[in-house]
């Protein structure tokens, strides 16, 4: 049995899966993937895992933009909703988007999972049935707290403000150990410092029997309308085309290709859906960016992006105006570049301010639901029109990122809308609570996609049972961020590593059950 992660550009290698029949296929890698593949083989079962992507290394992470993109995510970033108002940025290769995020770790709010627990019908869920599960992953990847150490100067920033304003704030958890606070975190580490899925689940999951491949692509998931077969799959060529087609035959088969993907394989893979609920409620989180130039260097693309978070703008209550999550954010050159407004001179200047600038994000609690469908070659198709009280709610939480950064001592806020919003004084920025939102104005950007095959018991609600098994399809199970009926208002990662481990036992007791 191989030690190691596989090529299926190896084709001796990848020819030999169609003469075996596996307990379990898992589709995809990243955090719920791996993390059911490594558990379902400590339970006995012989395990596939098919991860589209490529394996990249640390020592192949040269934090350059141009290079690290398109090797880490679909599209090379420029994945997004149908009208292009949403970019959807989308982790590929092994370990997902665990290799390009910023590792922040934060359990769901218990708010949320006592919605789902009462209103959902997930019992499961409800935060004392779920707490053994979360510290056992919190070990596992070695979470801890961050400390005054890992505050750069963008955090710092933003905490000052928030302080003077008087509003709710703190320090958050990640799962780092060695970091050498580089600042190239969504760039991929190249100083192996994450305790992600790629470093500490995949290796386990080989030490534990479980084949793993890169470089394929899951076209189907294989079946009768009754029960799983397997899949089929081909291999990826360097220049992305497809390869070789293979079928592999399997007992069960896990989906856990992000709420983009899996609702999109699962469609064109035709599985039984009577009650059309199959990518029908898509939660984007969508955030928007707003920039503050101070008089003194912030250089805020040094030290650890994400460290400090305000709570202040964040209420779960049914309704509520406010119900957005302040973050600071950064991006690269290239990056930042192309989401400046403005061309030629008034470009060039806004670049030129680059080292002076600090940047929070705000980012939405929706209640919008998207829709993903599939095109005839199987390509996922997201449109996303975010709701009045949505839009409302958001603009509040643009506003509120952007008196953060005066209190702290902008010299100036810029707003991106279609026609930037620049103010000096909270005064200034009157104009964005009556603006109408429209797609694009402003652009919205989404880093935790989720909720797009919900979870629960009623099969006219849910697309699988607590435990991430398809209502509809024997075998068939789901472990990612598609599974939570709906935004959980933070970082997903710890919830959704937390999901595929929960997952793996069902799919263990179901196969032992026969």
């Amino acid at each position: 049995m191989a030690k190691t992660v596989q090529s299926a550009r190896d084709g001796t290698a990848l020819r030999t899966l169609s003469s075996q029949v596996f307990d379990l296929i898992v589709v995809g890698s990243g955090a719920g993937g791996a993390m059911c593949a490594k558990e379902a083989a400590r339970h006995g079962l012989s395990v596939l895992v098919l991860e589209a992507g490529s394996h990249h290394l640390p020592g192949s992470m040269n934090q350059r933009e141009g290079d690290m993109l398109p090797r880490l995510f679909y599209d090379a970033g420029g994945r997004g909703t149908a009208d292009g108002a949403v970019m959807i940025l989308h982790g590929r290769g092994i370990g997902g988007s665990t290799v390009h995020n910023t590792n922040l770790c934060k359990r769901a709010p218990d708010e949320v999972l006592r919605h789902w627990a009462t209103d959902f019908g997930c019992a499961t869920w409800a935060p004392e049935a779920i707490a053994a599960d979360y510290a056992a992953v919190e070990a596992e990847l070695h979470v801890s707290p961050l400390t005054e150490a890992d505050v750069n100067r963008n955090n710092a920033i933003m905490r000052r403000g928030v302080e003077r304003l008087g509003w709710r704030g703190g320090l958050l958890a990640h799962n780092r150990v060695g970091c050498q606070r580089s600042g190239f975190c969504e760039l991929g580490c190249s100083y192996n410092a994450k305790e992600n899925a790629a470093k500490i689940l995949i290796p386990e999951a080989l030490r534990l029997g479980a084949q793993i491949f890169c470089d394929v692509r899951v076209q189907q998931i294989r079946h009768d309308g009754k029960k799983v077969k397997g899949v089929r799959a081909v291999g990826v060529r360097e220049d992305g085309r497809d390869g070789d087609e293979l079928f592999v035959n399997a007992r069960a088969v896990c989906v856990a290709g992000s709420a983009v993907l899996s609702p999109a394989l699962l469609l064109h893979s035709d599985v039984p859906d009577p009650y059309q609920l199959a990518g029908r409620s898509l939660r984007l989180h969508p955030g928007v960016a707003v920039g503050g130039c101070f008089a003194d260097p912030v250089e805020a693309w040094k030290g650890i992006p994400q460290s400090y978070e305000c709570t202040e703008k964040l209420s779960f209550a049914p309704g509520a105006a406010d119900r957005c999550w302040l973050i600071p954010a950064f991006a690269h050159p290239g990056g930042y570049a192309g989401l400046q407004p403005g061309f030629g001179a008034a470009h060039a200047q806004a670049m030129r301010d680059y080292p002076r600038t600090a940047v929070v994000a705000a980012m939405l609690h929706d209640d919008t639901r998207g829709v993903v469908s599939v095109s005839r070659k199987g390509q996922p198709v997201v449109h996303y029109a975010l709701s009045e009280p949505d839009a409302r709610s958001l603009l509040r939480g643009i506003h509120a990122a952007a008196e953060i950064l005066l209190a702290a001592g902008a010299q100036e806020v810029m707003v991106p809308l279609a026609r930037p919003l620049l103010a000096r004084t909270v005064a200034d920025l009157a104009p964005l609570l009556s603006h109408r939102y429209r797609p694009l104005d402003p652009l919205l950007t989404s880093v935790h996609p989720m909720g797009s095959l919900p979870m629960g018991p009623d099969a006219r609600r849910a697309v699988v049972d607590e435990g991430g098994r398809h209502h509809q399809l024997h075998g068939l199970y789901v472990a990612d961020g598609s599974v939570f009926p709906t935004s959980i208002g933070g970082p997903p990662q710890l919830t959704i590593y937390t999901t595929g481990r929960r997952v793996a036992r069902r799919i263990a007791a179901d196969l032992r059950a026969g």
